[in-house]
């Protein structure tokens, strides 16, 4: 029996009966609209760590969100979320990704800072709720997907405005001009606590941090930029305690990060050479699946230790992540990081992306009449300000994938 109130399955607008099938439920409805998205398909063509197109095994956003949804639907299943519920969230957590990945969205919110900012989780609610076309509001305005409520809660990382933070970020998950959708979103949340994120939405976090923690420092050694002898040099590796904790986890003590890498050397999972024979390519296939595992296991039996069987869903329970995952985690986004994304290399690349993300802004307000995409021309037609208008030119350049920024970058500018 599902222990989800009706209110839960509400959309934000209400509709005809007769488009409902009537052998799909309201939370797999949700499913297949993010997957017949344009904004989902987009993600196949956008910068997950390194550019999709510099190497044939590097993930992209979308084989990225992918791998979150398969991770995040068992793992929800098993605390007796939704699986849909949990699934739809993944697939759409990264949906709000301007081309580039977080360098461009680094780029647009100094862009749109008197605007409001710009923020990637912020943005995946404008386009859940505005900007994907599927359903409009009975006077014509637009009302995207139209997911059902609690669908939309369990998407919401950051359910809070600019600057409302619980603690200091500069994360947020909605901007001023979506707050209607967003009170109504949250209508089922604590009042005791209104940041408080749902249980689906700790489950999809949880899953997209195991995710990418794993597989970006599996693409790093496969494409070459982690070379495994690293991992086992003090040296090198202090390096990598000091990103990740500055980066991922300023709470815990390099002594808890070097501790965590010694464990994690320690379980022989993490292969000791690659050379990309399909003998290596196996091991660091089998490094993967059972980091992922370790990582789930953990998180799903301290949650049952803490709130007993049963089903497991919204409010009821929060997710318990044991202070050693969260390291080991936050570790493996450290070794990421210190060889990919820190590499000189990377960072000249990272400068000129940036560039070319500010350069098509300034590009499309200069023409916006012959620039503007048609749905977006709408939206600065109509705009009441200049604000309004500049977030329309800022819509779409973050709906941009990497190829089209560059191709439109050198015809522009």
């Amino acid at each position: 029996m599902s222990t989800y109130a009706d209110a839960d399955r509400e959309r934000w607008v209400r509709e005809d009966p007769a488009l409902k099938r009537a052998d799909r439920d309201d939370f797999a409805r949700d499913r297949a609209r993010v997957v017949h998205s344009s904004a989902l398909r987009r993600l196949s063509a956008k910068t997950q760590v390194v550019q999709p197109t510099s190497d044939d095994f590097v993930r992209n956003r979308l084989t990225h969100s992918l791998e979150v949804a398969q991770i995040g639907r068992e793992f929800g299943a098993a605390l007796g979320c939704d699986a849909d519920v949990v699934d739809t969230a993944c697939l759409a957590h990264d949906l709000g990704h301007p081309p580039f990945g977080h360098n461009g969205e680094a780029a647009l919110a100094a862009v749109a800072a008197d605007i409001g900012g710009f923020e990637g989780n912020a943005q995946t609610l404008r386009l859940l709720t505005r900007l994907e076309a599927k359903r409009t509001h009975p006077d014509g305005r637009p009302a995207g997907l139209n997911l059902t409520r609690a669908s939309l809660d369990a998407v919401l990382k950051y359910p809070w405005r600019r600057g409302e933070a619980p603690s200091p970020t500069s994360k947020f998950g909605v901007y001023a001009a979506d707050a209607p959708v967003f009170e109504w979103v949250r209508l089922g949340a604590p009042e005791a606590d209104h940041t408080r994120r749902c249980l689906e939405a700790q489950v999809m976090d949880w899953s997209d941090d195991v995710a990418y923690s794993v597989h970006d420092v599996e693409d790093a050694v496969a494409s070459g930029r982690v070379v495994l002898a690293d991992l086992r040099s003090e040296s090198q590796m202090a390096q990598v305690v000091e990103v990740a904790r500055a980066a991922y986890a300023p709470d815990l003590t390099e002594e808890d990060l070097a501790r965590a890498m010694a464990r994690l050397l320690d379980t022989g999972w993490i292969p000791l050479s690659w050379n990309g024979s399909r003998a290596d390519l196996a091991a660091l296939k089998d490094m993967t699946s059972r980091l992922v595992g370790r990582f789930v296991l953990a998180v799903e039996q301290a949650t049952r230790a803490a709130y007993g069987p049963g089903p497991l869903t919204r409010y009821a329970a929060d997710l318990v992540v044991p202070e050693e995952v969260r390291a080991e985690c936050a570790l493996l986004k450290g070794v990421a990081a210190h060889f990919v994304m820190n590499a000189a290399e990377r960072l000249q690349v990272m400068a000129r992306q940036r560039d070319v993300v500010r350069d098509l802004v300034e590009a499309l307000l200069d023409k916006p009449e012959d620039r503007l995409d048609v749905t977006h021309l709408a939206d600065w037609r109509e705009a009441g300000d200049d604000a309004e208008a500049m977030r329309a030119v800022v819509d779409q350049v973050a709906g941009y994938t990497d190829p089209r920024a560059t191709a439109l970058h050198a015809m522009w500018v």
